[in-house]
Parts: structure tokens; sequence; C-alpha cells
């Protein structure tokens, strides 16, 4: 399709080049400053942003992006890393694509932009979805949560609670809060409170003064303080002692702290965003928790809801191409895997994901290694590569004791009709076939098709 007016920040020929196949004009700017000249007298379309432009100015020129409601940013790198491209990403970068990979997929991103696709807004985004917010997903609870994310963030809500189990995105929606309540400009500083004993968490997070303690050789800032006017996010909180706690608690009332051994009062500037994967009134009840704590943190909680709820199972194969599309894990294989067989998705979507969307990304990284064509099938479904004692892969093929071809589609489908409980027209589209053709193989193999079973023979 192509776009009419395409400007090339930087200096990659290639880049001009390509970006002259896929519209009628392009435009190329060596600066920051001549791109908004030129953004100024001819509005283009897009932008993409060539490897030659540093991270840093790459950044800049995203944020005025978004400040000025200008155009989807592409992003073109050399082997960019999963934390930069991620970066880029949460600044409202449209795309970013692998320059020595994935090349061949900028005109497909271009298509994207001319289909009407805006800034942030991809397939894989809600439309309540910021540009600034990198949370996947279209489905109910989804939607839910951004509502309460941009709800928080709008408010003078402090201290902010996050609960969800492990792996369901907390520290996403606290990063989300942060960019929607203070920009990217100011810090977010992650601090995780079951990784550190007592006394190396209170120094972390207060800092200490010279000589607090035997091996205090210099004096240190603590997290608090070096949040400064951003946020400090307190991942897992329900782990922090309950000595601790209650320090904890006076921060959030009277926004002051001291340094371990200090007498100094410090500011405390920084929204606390605390997160936790217990139920924290549980926590309570058993003494585990702070009653006066958990009233205090308690004041709107933003629920996220695990991937085997109802309300969020549609997000699972929104996901799982998503991190498809952006593993960085298998560079070789990024530009040649599509997407997923419908078999594999079936599989995706009946699996218990204790582990939430950081499992799904385990799985999908796995299965890009494993994969060889260019989607992912069952049998690159890996779900626990630890466990040899029994097959955890999810492939509908298990146990075949005739490895000929003819036998393995006749179990294929077989397991279809059984998935789809003699479902035809879905056990077809399970396949990726007409449903006439599946009469014709049920006919072909003898299977019962009602029975969902390989029919005997004599």
């Amino acid at each position: 399709m192509g776009l009419n007016r395409i400007l090339v920040l930087g200096r990659d020929s290639r880049i001009q080049q390509l970006a002259a196949t896929m519209a009628d004009a392009v435009f190329a700017a060596d600066s920051i400053g001549e791109a908004w000249d030129i953004t100024d007298r001819s509005e283009p379309e897009a932008m993409i942003v060539d490897p030659s432009i540093s991270d840093a100015d790459t950044c800049r020129a995203l944020k005025y992006v978004e400040t000025n409601d200008l155009m989807p940013v592409i992003i073109v790198r050399d082997d960019a890393e999963e934390e930069t491209v991620n970066d880029f990403l949460s600044l409202g970068a449209f795309a970013c694509i692998d320059a020595v990979k994935g090349l061949d997929k900028l005109g497909l991103v271009v298509d994207r932009i001319a289909d009407g696709e805006n800034g942030g807004q991809s397939e894989y985004f809600d439309s309540q979805c910021p540009p600034c917010v990198q949370m996947v997903g279209k489905s109910e609870a989804t939607v839910k949560a951004l509502k309460m994310i941009r709800l928080v963030a709008s408010s003078g809500c402090d201290p902010i609670l996050v609960v969800g189990e492990t792996g369901t995105g907390k520290e996403v929606a606290a990063q989300a809060i942060h960019n929607l309540r203070h920009g990217s400009d100011e810090t977010f500083v992650a601090v995780n409170c079951a990784a550190l004993t007592a006394n190396l968490l209170e120094s972390e997070l207060f800092g200490h003064v010279k000589g607090s303690f035997t091996s205090a050789e210099s004096e240190k800032t603590g997290l608090f303080e070096a949040a400064d006017e951003g946020t400090i996010f307190l991942d897992e909180i329900s782990e922090m002692p309950l000595e601790l706690q209650a320090k904890l608690l006076r921060v959030i009332q009277e926004k002051r702290f001291r340094k371990v051994g200090g007498t100094k009062e410090i500011q405390c500037k920084a929204t606390i965003i605390a997160s936790s994967n217990r139920n924290l009134n549980d926590e309570v009840e058993n003494g585990k928790f702070r009653r006066d704590l958990f009233y205090r943190l308690n004041v709107f909680p933003v629920a996220l809801a695990p991937l085997r709820h109802h309300d969020r199972k549609d997000d699972i194969e929104l996901l799982a191409k998503f991190f498809i599309e952006n593993s960085t894990v298998a560079p070789d294989k990024a530009a040649k895997i599509k997407g997923l067989t419908k078999l594999a998705i079936e599989s995706l979507k009946n699996h218990s994901w204790d582990g939430n969307v950081r499992e799904l990304k385990n799985v999908i990284d796995r299965a890009m290694l494993l994969e060889t064509t260019d989607k992912i099938g069952c049998s690159s479904l890996i779900f626990d590569p630890t466990d040899f004692s029994s097959a955890k892969s999810a492939s509908p093929v298990e146990n075949i004791q005739d490895f000929s071809l003819a036998n393995a589609e006749k179990e294929l489908i077989d397991r279809a009709l059984k998935e789809a409980k003699g479902q035809k027209t879905r056990a077809a589209a399970m396949l990726g076939i007409t449903r006439a053709t599946l009469y014709a193989k049920v006919k072909h193999y003898n299977i019962d098709a009602d029975a969902g079973k390989v029919a005997a023979t004599a």
C-alpha cells in the first residue's frame, strides 16, 4: 500500500533507498532539528530513525513526537538489546526493527501505518492504551486494568498498590503509572524486597552514613532519595520484615526519613508504588504484615488478572505473537518465524499458566530456538523442560507408535476431533483445512468422526 511521505532521520543510505520503495516522497534529515523543520513544512506520515542516530537522540526524538502528537516513528537498530528496544517502545515507538535480520519487516510495518494504525496502538494494544504504556492485550481484564492505571495515575493517590500473581506484569503496571504521572524524564527505581536481608534492604532504601555499621566505609544514598521526584517501586512488599514495615509506614505518613545511623531528616518526594503476589489481608490475619501499613496501601489497588482467568484468556494469542515479533533470543529466526499454527494456539490457550506472562514468554523463547519452520507448532511448545518423567510438550501426536507421515496425520486429525468434541468445523479450523478436506481425510483414514477415535479395522 505504502505512504505518501516518509521522513528518514539519519545518514544510512540503505534505509533511504528502502523508504523510497514505500512512499511517493522521502525526506532525509541529518539531525533532529532538521527533522522538525521538514515536519513543519511537509507533514510526513511516518518517520524512520536509522542506526546512525544515537540511542539518546532517538529517545529525545520520541519524546518530542509524543509531546506534539506527531507521526508514528519506526526505529531501525543494529542488534539492539532487548532492554533498549523496550525503552523505545515505552516512549511510544510504533515498532523497532533489527537492521541485520529484520529489514524485510520494514515494508510490513509501513503498510500497518498506511492501514490506519497509529503510534503505540498496534494490533497488540487496546485503543485506550497510551503510547507510553506497554500492556499487551485487548481482553476485558486488560482493558479494566488500563482504566484503573489511568485513573490512579491522574489522581494524587500515594502510595499506590498493585496486586496480582507472579508474572502478571506488576512492574509493567507500575512503570505505566510512573510514565503517565511523571513522564519518562523522571527516575523510576525498582527494588525487590524479597531479594535482600532486613539490614541490607534498610540500607538500600534509606541509605546510611559513614561508620553506621562495620562495613559502612562511606556514606550511601538510598533509593528513596535517588528516586527524587519520580517513583520508587517496592516489589513484593509482603516479604518486607515487620520492623522495616514500621519505618516504611512513617515515610508514607510523614514523607520524611533518616539514613541508617543518621539524624538529618530527608524529604521523600517520590511516588511510592508497592506490589504483592500474596493476599495482604491474609498476611495481616496471619501476623506477617502490619495492619496499619496495609490500610495505608490499600486505597485504590490496581488488580491484574492471571492469564488463566476467563476474562484474560483472549490475551494469550496476542502476547504470544508479540513475543515472537519482538524476540531477541534467536535473531537469525526472527524474520523467518511469522506466527503459530492453529493447534499451537489452542494448546497455549488450554495451558494453566501458573507463571502467567513471564512463563508464556519463556515458552515462546524456547519455541523460537526449537522451531525449524516458519510457524511455531505444538512440538516446539515445551512447557516444562525439566520434567523428563512424562511428555510435557503440547504436541497432539504424543506416543506415536508408527512414525510414518500417514499415521502422524491420522493421529493429528483424531486429536483435533477430540479437542473439538466432535465439532467438525472447529476441528477443521484447528487443523487449518476446510471442512470438505477434513471429511475426505476422515473417510480415507477410517476415523470415527463422531467419537473422535480411530475406528478398528479388520
